[in-house]
């Protein structure tokens, strides 16, 4: 999956990708057990395109890297990669990528009556509330975290 940058932001990267071409790579046709070992003899080789699999709407799918911590109780850490899909419907308790007041930022919707606000993930920042006078356009909808281990 190549990545073609379109803008960096204070807070935010924001890349889409190129879909020129798709790479397919192997992925092992089995469950790998996270507790006890299993026998590998019985491995099959099947192919996969993370392009095909991580987006499932192209023309509203773009990526983001994160830049700070405000998300980590949600293993949404500065450096990651966000795979953002603007054709989700915006809904309360969804985790998504922000413009308030002309800054991007990744939060938690917590949407109750008439009133909205942007939950961090971390208990050393603040809720956003939004209110008449801010403008808050919701990019889209983080469907996928890619991360290094």
């Amino acid at each position: 999956m190549q990545l073609k940058k379109l803008k960096d932001f204070k807070n935010i990267t924001i890349c889409i990708p190129e879909t020129s071409h798709t790479i397919e790579r192997p992925i092992v046709n089995q469950d790998i057990a996270a507790g006890f070992p299993s026998p590998a003899e019985d491995f099959k080789e099947v192919r996969i395109s993370l392009d095909k699999e991580l987006i499932k709407n192209e023309n509203a799918t773009f990526y983001a890297r994160v830049r700070g911590n405000s998300m980590i109780d949600a293993n949404i850490e500065d450096g990651d990669l966000l795979v953002i899909d603007r054709s989700i419907e915006t809904r309360n308790g969804k985790i998504a990528v922000c413009m308030i007041d002309g800054e991007f930022t990744i939060k938690r919707l917590k949407i109750e009556k008439e009133q909205v606000f942007l939950m961090p993930e971390n208990k050393a920042f603040k809720p956003i509330k939004v209110t008449e006078e801010n403008e808050l356009i919701v990019w889209g909808i983080v469907t996928y975290v890619i991360k290094k281990v």
